[in-house]
């Protein structure tokens, strides 16, 4: 049997009332053409009254796509706000729902409501006797509520407007919102000259939408708006949004301009304090490159803080997360800048991120942008649910791992010994094949382990001594008067089961010999002693080796081509944990 519905809920909420709870029925949704981003537009009753002036909150658009809110539906409504359209039209904006009782339970319509028209509904409605012998009042969704929809607060005698009504058909408009993210403040140059910008994420109960400044406005503003803090903001261009560096749910992004007004807002407001939309890191192998999601996981590992230099000549400083969640599956986020400096993984933190960038890069990688927003250990109920079940058993769990995977191979998390690379004939298919082992290093080749390669930073190919103090690049097809050394080990490495060669180039070889190749190569050059010192030292020392395995062809001869991919020093910890994992799985076969 279907809920009561709240008689007379819908005249209350037109008039300004707050109705707890008020049960409503769906009898129509409508998709609103021509506003590029999903919006839909929702007939409701309350047995008495018909609204067809109602819009549902685009965070709620997963209930349309899920077939939840179809004809018939019952529900509560939980949140709401009623903007005034112009003098004589006003919008239900329902921001939250809770379904009662779905469509194929109700299958008609509850009560002979009367739809509310343009006039009527910024005016009392009729009694319940009056509605129920007005014939004449016809259903009809012949007339889109216009967009300039705006709250019943007012700013020096001016209507607040909500985010998702904005459009560039609009030029009178104010907004309250409280800013999320703000990028540090940036100097350019272009054809037209030098400048300086930062932009903002800023978010309301109804959307999100990023806000641009420059120049003159960049310097007015950038000391004053805080984040974390609410505004009122007018008089900005609105544009449609540039997805390249915009991370937030919107088709349109606000510039500032000279007339431009930024003023803090000192009330108490119930705007939150970020939206996220958390995609599962299990999912995340299924979402195109150069998205922006929002992820939440606990930081399991994480690498030292480490400093690069970009092509542009400028010093970075990047660190790597290893973040899992419920799935088992584990993600490589990249931290930069002052979020990579400061970071601190020594406690396994949740990390909660908004507009994370997903690469594909030997497998799904995430980074976090300027334009994102993260949270360490935030006071919500995802980020308690995983820290909870990372202390009960997500730390003692095995997981795999979606990034230094290719895009059709299982490397990441697969532990294998090489007895059963060999049994199970890993490598031996059309695609590559990856893995993991604990391994030691038993004998290290000295021979052709370093090579003088090009000193392009994009070629690294071999170059040839042309004794003249000059050295030629073939593929570059120039000549260098300095060339740069490249190591390529080749390491015989065991495990308990069975021993197997492989390849290890630059970063990896570096790590395994704690020198630089430019360093060993100047040992080479200059003291033989030292540079057979190093090699030595390298053996019988143990690792855990992410490794490539493929049968490659070359001179009409197949072999076995095994490359360590990533190699890193064994974690007491974890590598216990794994242990401990692997014993519970045998007990519970047995």
């Amino acid at each position: 049997m279907a809920p009561q519905l709240t008689s007379g809920a819908i005249d209350r909420i037109l008039q300004g009332e707050d109705v707890p709870n008020a049960v409503l029925q769906i009898l129509g949704c409508k998709k609103i053409p021509g506003t590029g981003n999903d919006r839909y537009r929702l007939l409701i009753s309350d047995g008495v009254i018909g609204c067809p002036f109602a819009m549902l909150g685009t965070q709620l658009n997963h209930m349309v796509t899920n077939k939840e809110l179809e004809k018939f539906t019952v529900v509560r409504v939980d949140k709401c706000v009623c903007n005034q359209v112009q003098p004589d039209r006003k919008v239900i904006i329902l921001l939250n729902l809770t379904v009662l009782c779905p469509s194929h339970e109700v299958n008609e319509k509850i009560g002979n409501p009367v739809n509310a028209t343009a006039a009527n509904a910024a005016q009392p409605a009729p009694s319940t006797g009056a509605a129920a012998t007005n014939g004449s009042a016809k259903p009809s969704y012949a007339k889109e509520p216009q967009h300039n929809v705006s709250e019943t607060s007012m700013v020096n005698g001016t209507a607040v407007h909500p985010i998702s009504s904005l459009t560039p058909y609009q030029n009178k408009w104010t907004i309250k919102v409280r800013v999320t993210n703000k990028t540090p403040l940036r100097t350019y140059s272009n054809a037209r000259g030098e400048g300086k910008l930062f932009s903002m994420n800023l978010l309301d109960e109804s959307g999100e939408i990023k806000a641009t400044a420059f120049n003159d406005a960049a310097g007015k503003y950038y000391d004053l708006i805080e984040v974390g803090k609410v505004y009122y903001l007018s008089k900005a261009q609105l544009k449609t949004a540039d997805k390249r560096y915009s991370s937030l749910k919107n088709e349109y992004e606000l510039t500032f301009n000279n007339d431009t007004t930024v003023m803090p807002c000192e009330e108490s407001t119930s705007i939150p304090s970020l939206r996220f939309d958390f995609v599962p890191i299990a999912e995340i192998e299924q979402v195109e490159k150069d998205t922006n999601i929002d992820v939440i996981g606990v930081c399991k590992s994480c690498t030292d803080a480490t400093t690069l230099i970009s092509k542009q000549g400028k010093e970075l400083v990047k660190r790597e997360v290893k973040l899992v969640d419920r799935s088992n599956k584990e993600v490589s986020l990249t931290l930069w800048g002052s979020d990579a400096e400061k970071f601190d993984g020594t406690s396994n933190p949740v990390i909660a991120v908004k507009g994370a960038r997903v690469s594909e890069f030997n497998g799904r990688t995430l980074s976090v942008s300027m334009s994102s927003s993260m949270q360490i250990n935030p006071d919500i109920k995802e980020a308690h649910i995983l820290k909870g079940w990372f202390e009960r058993e997500g730390a003692n769990m095995e997981v795999q791992s979606i990034s230094g995977k290719g895009p059709s191979g299982s490397m990441g998390g697969d532990w294998k010994t090489f007895a059963q690379t060999a049994s199970e004939q890993l490598g031996m298919g059309d695609k590559p094949d990856y893995y993991i082992n604990k391994a030691t290093i038993v004998m290290l080749r000295k021979e052709n382990c370093l090579y003088m390669a090009c000193p392009s930073q994009e070629c690294n190919k071999k170059v040839v001594d042309m004794n003249n103090g000059v050295y030629r690049c073939e593929k570059c097809n120039r000549e260098y008067s300095e060339f740069q050394w490249r190591l390529l080990l080749s390491l015989s490495v065991a495990d308990f089961t069975e021993n197997t060669w492989v390849t290890c180039f630059q970063e990896s070889a570096e790590a395994i010999l704690g020198v630089s190749a430019q360093e060993l190569g100047s040992f080479k050059e200059n003291d033989e002693e030292k540079f057979n010192e190093v090699l030595t030292e390298a053996n019988f020392k143990s690792y855990v080796f992410k490794l490539r395995t493929k049968m490659e062809t070359f001179n009409e001869e197949s072999r076995l081509k095994t490359t360590v991919v990533t190699v890193s020093p064994i974690d007491p910890v974890s590598y216990t944990r794994k242990i401990l994992s692997d014993i519970k799985k045998l007990e519970q076969e047995i």
